[in-house]
């Protein structure tokens, strides 16, 4: 029976002499869950672990498309669509995604992701040749405009993703995992790219239509982890790989809060772990907040409770609270002003 290692992260700024550094950063862990699938979890010290495992949750993780991983970094989301969940239409045209982009750049941001398909429940799939209309003129107008930043490419395509890489992306955010066009996974690792895969259960017209798993969070690790060995004998090494559990894609309000308690186990994979929750229905209905600009209370509480698990990126698409929050709450726990 599989074993798996989750660890138990603290933020304290004294730590024992046997503590173990999360992935190179400044959150630490000397004890671990130990999971199983037919047994209850067990917590457990640190030195229990085996070499791999341990290597692969202390090892500091490489730079991503310039961006250091050793401390959080915020992606702020730009949809050039007509019908994104939260923002549809509000930035599909090159001078209002300029305008969004550097306000989100004012705000904070770390790096920006253009997507040109919604990828809400029950959207259906845009021609490659719709979604590249929508993406590379506003990538090609940010890098006229100056914009530095990072910029990713939300697609599932790989014409889509090479048009946006020749307009001046760097990173690609695949929610498929990388299984809807089997060709994505070749361009990336010949271009050198880094990457981001995501698990998500069916696609965006049928995921949300009774998802079922075993054990979410164990089954999501075991996807992950297939995905990630699958684009390193592609010729991605894992330290251009994101790995993203895919909070709402395919999941229920419970399936997402068990993945939100345990999303440290990610940290086994030995890649940076982001986090896309902003916004996102299970927060409207705990947080009793029907409308879509009362979301971003309960979308940075998520966030920063992924934080202090070391979660690496933040998906966002309210950059200002987010970035104000991190602040204050990395202040907080160092108890003097942070300054990453």
């Amino acid at each position: 029976m599989k074993t798996y290692f989750r660890p138990l992260v603290l933020t304290g700024p004294e730590q024992p002499a046997d503590a173990l550094p999360l992935a190179g950063g400044p959150l630490w862990f000397d004890r671990v869950e130990r999971l199983t699938r037919d047994k209850p979890p067990v917590v457990v010290p640190a030195s229990d672990l085996p070499d791999r495992i341990v290597e692969h949750l202390t090892a500091p993780r490489a730079a991503i498309a310039g961006l250091d991983m050793g401390r959080v970094q915020i992606m702020g989301i730009l949809n050039v669509t007509p019908d994104s969940f939260t923002d549809g239409g509000q930035h599909d045209a090159p001078a209002a995604a300029l305008a969004h982009a550097r306000r989100m750049l004012a705000d904070g941001a770390d790096l920006i992701d253009i997507g040109g398909e919604s990828t809400r429940p029950g959207a259906l799939a845009v021609p490659a040749g719709q979604e590249i209309d929508r993406t590379a003129p506003v990538i090609a107008a940010l890098r006229a405009a100056g914009i530095k930043l990072p910029l990713s490419i939300d697609t599932r395509k790989t014409a889509v993703a090479q048009a946006a890489v020749a307009a001046g992306a760097s990173l690609v955010n695949d929610v498929s995992g990388f299984t809807f066009d089997e060709s994505l996974a070749r361009f990336c690792a010949d271009q050198a790219l880094p990457v981001c895969v995501m698990h998500a259960q069916g696609d965006p017209q049928t995921m949300q239509q009774n998802p079922q798993y075993d054990d979410v969070l164990l089954d999501i690790y075991d996807y992950l982890e297939a995905r990630v060995d699958a684009l390193a004998d592609a010729g991605i090494p894992r330290n251009r790989i994101i790995v993203d559990p895919g909070i709402g894609f395919g999941k229920t309000q419970a399936h997402n809060l068990a993945l939100l308690a345990r999303i440290s186990l990610f940290h086994g994979l030995g890649c940076a772990v982001l986090l896309g929750a902003s916004r996102k229905k299970f927060i409207a209905t705990l947080g009793q907040a029907p409308q879509i600009a009362d979301r971003v209370h309960g979308s940075v509480a998520v966030a920063l409770a992924a934080v202090a698990q070391g979660v690496q990126i933040l998906r966002v698409h309210d950059v200002f609270a987010t970035r104000s929050a991190l602040t204050l709450w990395q202040a907080s726990v160092k108890g003097q002003a942070y300054d990453p």
